[in-house]
Order: structure tokens, then C-alpha cells, then sequence
């Protein structure tokens, strides 16, 4: 069966607001480890700027993978 572009999309932005949460955790954590010192509001930003490239970048491979499935 295949996917829709909408239902392509809609998966990949489930998928990084998890990834989200995650990564600005992460951040918290071990930005600290590595000299690193930043505010809550620049770990939330910075978070965001990689979500919407997260996004973007799941989203075209799913389409490239879809297309590829369809050619065979």
C-alpha cells in the first residue's frame, strides 16, 4: 500500500517532535561535558533549527524510498 505525501509528512514531524524532546535533553546533559555552557533558550533554539532540518531531511528520504518502491 502506499503513502500518502501528507501521511509522509505527518510521520516524519511525530517522529522528530519525539526526537525533539530528546535531543535538547541530551543537549542539557552533555553539552556541559564538552566546555559548552548555554541557556535553557539557546538549547530550545538550537533544538528547533535541527528539528526543522530533521524534518526535512526525514521527509525527502521517505519520498526518495516511496519512489523507489513504486519504480519496481
Amino acid at each position: 500500500m502506499k503513502q500518502s505525501r501528507r501521511m509522509s509528512l505527518i510521520e516524519s514531524v511525530a517522529n522528530v517532535v519525539v526526537g525533539y524532546g530528546v535531543a535538547v535533553v541530551a543537549q542539557i546533559l552533555i553539552f556541559p561535558a564538552f566546555g559548552l555552557h548555554v541557556t535553557l533558550e539557546q538549547n530550545l533554539q538550537m533544538g528547533a533549527v535541527f528539528t526543522l532540518v530533521s524534518i526535512a531531511r526525514s521527509f525527502a528520504l521517505r519520498r526518495a524510498f516511496e519512489a523507489v518502491r513504486v519504480r519496481t
